[in-house]
């Protein structure tokens, strides 16, 4: 996955409709809740079970696709506004979380 490229193409496709002002920060960050609100939402009342056996529902799985790459899409815009270099924000990330949740009995990586 190009995430640049990915970004480009959400730039290019709010400046058609000239959306532009309405892509700030706190808009889209409120965005990414809803959908994530709504991605939750296919899955409220299931037991643990059925949420894992939903993937083999064809019409339940194209939901979930759909609200995953909605909220994937406006994370992209999120980090895009307030220029975050995903890669490098995961990867520090993921040191931070081996520190703070070490696995017992091993010592943390150092970063």
């Amino acid at each position: 996955m190009d995430i640049q490229a990915l970004q480009q193409a959400l730039r290019d496709f709010a400046a058609a409709r000239n959306w532009q002002p309405f892509h700030t920060p706190k808009n889209l960050s409120t965005a990414l809740m809803v959908e994530a609100a709504e991605l939750a939402e296919i899955f409220q009342w299931m037991t643990a079970e059925e949420s894992l056996a939903a993937r083999l529902d064809a019409a339940t799985k194209e939901r979930i696709a759909d609200e995953v790459a909605d909220v994937l899409l406006y994370l992209l815009q999120v980090a895009d506004q307030c220029a975050i270099d995903i890669p490098g924000a995961v990867a520090s990330k993921l040191v931070k979380n081996a520190v703070k949740h070490p696995v017992p009995g091993v010592a943390p990586p150092h970063g």
